[in-house]
């Protein structure tokens, strides 16, 4: 008798285990600012394309690892640091004309949806917040990659971003007007970013 209900007990057990909601194996990601970067290009008079890029980022990525969709991102990126190769426009960009780093030295993206399109590739939809304006912008995403031991012991993953904005939205308005009726600066921004993500391995008892 009391075998038999420990049977019933084991197996009641186990129905209660079975019902109960899985945990979501969740694990957390830092930028390396030092492999990172977030790039830009415009177009110039309607001629060229100038490039330039943001060599300062940070921020975190919470990976679901059961659940990709239920994973969120957040970036900051440190306006001071642009650069393409000109320092007088870099000086410019800096100005109240364009970034006005004195008021809103970085820039934000914060994630409110994360889609998987494929193995490999997402869509993330989130607000950008540039000049203290914050509007919702969606990445196409490749990665993340496979995490991979780096020779010192930290996990490490990578991810390339693209989007598409209109600087005007986000109050980046200076502009000159050519004989030809065009401008000196096109509105149409294309961002790409490239991040590389660290996981230091947890502290040992004691450390």
């Amino acid at each position: 008798m009391n075998r038999y209900l420990s049977r019933i007990a084991v197996v009641a057990g186990m129905a209660v285990g079975l019902s109960l909601p899985a945990r979501a194996a969740t694990s957390t990601w830092q930028i390396d600012p030092q492999h990172s970067s977030a790039q830009f290009a415009v177009r110039h008079l309607g001629l060229s394309t100038v490039r330039g890029a943001f060599s300062k980022l940070s921020g975190t990525m919470v990976l679901d690892d059961q659940d990709i969709t239920k994973s969120s991102v957040e970036v900051t990126i440190d306006v001071n640091t642009v650069d393409t190769r000109e320092p007088d426009r870099d000086k410019d960009l800096r100005s109240e004309r364009f970034f006005d780093v004195a008021h809103f030295p970085t820039m934000t993206f914060k994630s409110k949806k994360v889609e998987q399109l494929a193995p490999g590739k997402l869509r993330v939809t989130g607000d950008l917040t540039i000049r203290g304006t914050s509007r919702e912008v969606t990445l196409d995403v490749d990665g993340p990659t496979n995490p991979v031991k780096d020779p010192w012991g930290n996990q490490r993953l990578a991810a390339t971003a693209t989007t598409k904005i209109n600087r005007q939205d986000y109050g980046v308005k200076w502009n000159a007007k050519l004989d030809n009726g065009g401008v000196v600066v096109g509105d149409d921004v294309n961002i790409t970013l490239d991040v590389e993500m660290i996981q230091k391995p947890a502290a040992k008892s004691g450390d």
